[in-house]
């Protein structure tokens, strides 16, 4: 795997001989905290065996934390909240901000790290190449971190692709929404291309929680996610083990087992996932339901000791022993225990003649993802007759590994019986299930996952892999269909809300080029006929300037985010404002234009509130004159707002886009508006947030976002405005199969409903003086004074 950097947060046993054999760069925590951050990592023992053998100091790149915050990050996020929620155990799990804040930090240092490595073989380019490398982070520890290197990779002009596995299940959306920064756990796995999870389950879990979450466009036939304009791939990538060479330990273990007894091996973590306590007490129910099994069988349990300092794995570990002195207090005879039990860590010599000479293999977790001990047990079975494999359905394996016999581990009982179903099968049985074990284990080693991997990244490139499509297919009108017909339905009339630039007209450089698509201006007119349809343009431009650009006649126009209404009939709506107000937003034009109006930024004058624009400054200027402009919005008592490369000065007057479709669904259809009508909202803005909150169960809302990290409140997700567009024409279609009916609230008697409605309207003064405010407007009189230039 040439030219690649493997970003591993605990899993190591897979990984670390793919990096040996491809010449990878490892970037990956030491396991302790050094005191010398600049200590140089020592190379591996030639002699050592374990999976991190032959990693070369020079292709290590470690990351160091502050021990503290480690720790809040490693056993207080990953292990005390990711490991039990996503193994489907979330009574178990921990939510501490201060955990989620660790997890945060040290997936920045990870990125930062990644993107040092890129540097390293971006140096080493003659020798590897001009193909980009691939970045392949791995596991719940760093499900944030491809955000941040994709972001800094592509500052630095950086090419590479971006993957993601997950080594542990993936929850169902009941579950995995009980973590309260879903969402931003979502969109860091999406930063990657391809993201990998061992079955198909996991990957429908995962595509699931994306459209339910985050309201992407998902293809669950060809398993892609749709985000920011860009096609995440989701494969499913069951992991193997090198089964090779445990084939060559089980010839060479030398036996360890001095006993004509049948031996039911059990080797995990000791772990509340693993279902330790349900094995001793389904092997108890055994020997009570079968007693001919006395002094014929042991279990052999081995209890890998794991996160010793943690005290719900050290009452485990006292369950489990109390558990063991009870079973075999109660059944032991002069010539036999029933249990043995090992706590503590086996060499892969033992341990390989364990698996050999085994005759069942229990491995039957509460939850996993794969478990590879199925897997290196199958390896091994070298003796005939071999032995049999019993499996949990909750784990990976169970899914894949057909020809071993299925436990529900939470059934005592029927673990029993399938337990006494193997001690007594027959050889002709045992051989041709191991047999086909083996077989389909040999072919789906961990070489095998290797390669489908690879061969996963290079058809990002391509047309399709085995699975199918590699990209979405642009939105078309059908799209909408399953979310859009049922909820419009075919009786009731619709009001469409929209933002102007980003969602009608793309984003321009500069406010007075985002000119309307000349088609979506043809088919908004043509809804605009429409009696039952009823269209609303609200923008953060003055009034006046989107309904110059828009172009359209009959429809209403809210302009500087609803502070400004026009109506369809000429009436005009304008919010309140103190005097002192208009004073200071003179007095803070000025101050911008003398201080941060430079270096291609510029101030946007819109009467009730002045946007600066930066977008035309270069990049590496944006952060100090952004920050100067923020701080001079403050002082001056106004609201600094983010926008598109812009920061808006907002006045101190609780009245939003949110607020302002109330206020315009009010006035059109009467008190009532939610029982009479359906209404979609669709914008790009963080100023649009406010709305769909707003309107949140009761409308259907669509969030336009380029961006892949965006977190919104919308119910959907459209990459484009080409995407409103396919939805306008959706609507377009769906009315015109409609029979024209009369609107019921008509525009010319819309102004006696309109002076039945008294909306709510305040503002805060900066300075401490009594404000002098102008009186509140009828919204059939036209306020000079706010009226934007």
């Amino acid at each position: 795997m040439p030219n690649s950097i493997i970003v591993a947060g605990g899993l190591v046993t897979a990984v670390a001989p793919v990096v040996i054999r491809g010449g990878g760069i490892w970037v990956g925590w030491p396991g302790i905290h050094l005191d010398d951050p600049n200590e140089k990592i020592p190379g591996s023992n030639p002699n050592d065996k374990t999976p991190t053998a032959g990693l070369l100091s020079e292709k290590i790149v470690p990351i160091h934390a502050d021990p503290k915050l480690f720790d809040s990050y490693y056993n207080g996020c990953c292990n005390g909240t990711f490991w039990p929620l996503f193994h489907s155990m979330p009574d178990r799990a921990t939510f501490i901000a201060d955990h989620w804040k660790a997890y945060i930090k040290c997936n920045e240092e990870f990125a930062e790290k990644t993107v040092h490595a890129l540097h390293l073989l971006k140096q080493q380019k003659g020798k590897n190449g001009n193909s980009p490398p691939i970045v392949w982070v791995h596991d719940y520890h760093l499900m944030l971190a491809a955000n941040w290197i994709r972001q800094r990779a592509e500052e630095d002009e950086i090419k590479c692709k971006l993957a993601f596995f997950l080594h542990i299940p993936f929850p169902p959306w009941d579950i995995f929404r009980l973590f309260p920064w879903s969402d931003e756990v979502l969109q860091g796995i999406l930063g990657c291309d391809m993201v990998g999870f061992h079955i198909t389950d996991y990957c429908l879990n995962f595509i699931d929680c994306c459209q339910r979450n985050l309201g992407c466009r998902v293809d669950r036939k060809n398993l892609l996610v749709e985000l920011g304009g860009r096609t995440i791939c989701v494969r499913p990538l069951p992991i193997g083990v090198p089964f090779d060479r445990f084939v060559q330990l089980a010839q060479n273990a030398k036996p360890v087992l001095s006993t004509n007894q049948q031996v039911i091996l059990g080797v995990d973590r000791l772990d509340y996932t693993k279902g330790l306590v349900h094995r001793l007490k389904a092997f108890e129910r055994l020997l009570e339901k079968y007693p001919e099994h006395i002094e014929k069988v042991m279990l052999l349990q081995i209890s890998v000791p794991s996160r010793t300092d943690v005290k719900e794995y050290q009452d485990l570990k006292e369950e489990m022993d109390q558990l063991v002195g009870r079973i075999n207090g109660r059944f032991t005879t002069p010539n036999w225990s029933p249990i043995r039990y090992i706590y503590g860590c086996v060499g892969q010599d033992e341990l390989a003649a364990f698996y050999r000479d085994a005759a069942v293999a229990l491995v039957t977790p509460l939850r996993d993802g794969m478990n590879l001990v199925a897997k290196e047990f199958v390896a091994c079975q070298i003796n005939k007759p071999p032995g049999v494999l019993i499996v949990s359905p909750f784990a990976g394996a169970g899914e894949m590994m057909h020809e071993a016999l299925i436990c529900n581990p939470y059934e005592l009982d029927d673990a029993a019986e399938v337990i006494h179903r193997a001690l007594i099968m027959p050889e002709d049985e045992r051989t041709v299930r191991m047999n086909h074990l083996r077989r389909r284990e040999q072919l789906n080693d961990v070489d095998s996952w290797m390669k489908a991997f690879l061969k996963a990244m290079d058809s990002l490139e391509e047309e399709a892999d085995d699975i199918g499509a590699t990209s979405m297919q642009p939105v078309t009108i059908d799209d909408f269909d399953e979310y859009l017909s049922k909820y419009i339905g075919y009786t009731q009339k619709l009001a469409l809300l929209l933002d102007y630039d980003g969602t009608l007209a793309p984003i321009a450089p500069h406010p007075d080029l985002a000119t309307l698509p000349l088609e979506t201006k043809h088919t908004l007119q043509r809804l605009s006929n429409m009696s039952d349809v009823y269209i609303a343009i609200i923008s953060g431009r003055n009034v006046d300037n989107v309904k110059n650009m828009v172009g359209i006649e009959g429809i209403t126009y809210a302009g500087n985010h609803g502070l400004e209404i026009l109506h369809p009939d000429g009436s005009k709506f304008v919010h309140p404002m103190p005097m002192e107000l208009q004073d200071a937003v003179v007095d803070l034009l000025k101050a911008l234009q003398e201080q941060v109006c430079k270096d291609g930024a510029w101030v946007e004058n819109k009467g009730a509130l002045l946007t600066f624009h930066y977008r035309e400054t270069p990049v590496a200027k944006r952060a100090a004159l952004a920050e100067q402009a923020r701080k001079l919005i403050t002082e001056a008592g106004f609201t600094p707002a983010p926008a598109h490369c812009a920061l808006e000065a907002r006045p101190p007057v609780e009245w939003d886009k949110g607020r302002a479709s109330i206020y315009i669904l009010r006035t059109a259809f009467g008190l009532d508006w939610s029982e009479r009508i359906r209404i979609i909202y669709a914008g790009d803005d963080v100023t649009d947030e406010d709305a769909m909150l707003a309107l949140k169960g009761m409308a259907a809302t669509f969030r336009i976002a380029s961006s892949h990290i965006t977190k919104t409140s919308a119910e959907r997700r459209l990459s484009s405005t080409d995407s409103v567009l396919a939805m306008l024409k959706w609507v377009e279609r769906h009315f015109s199969r409609r029979k024209p009916r009369a609107n019921s609230l008509t525009y010319k008697n819309a102004r006696k409903a309109r002076d039945t409605i008294q909306m709510h309207m305040s503002y805060q003064m900066p300075a401490k003086t009594s404000p002098r405010h102008t009186p509140p407007l009828t919204p059939d009189k036209t306020s000079s004074g706010s009226e934007s230039s």
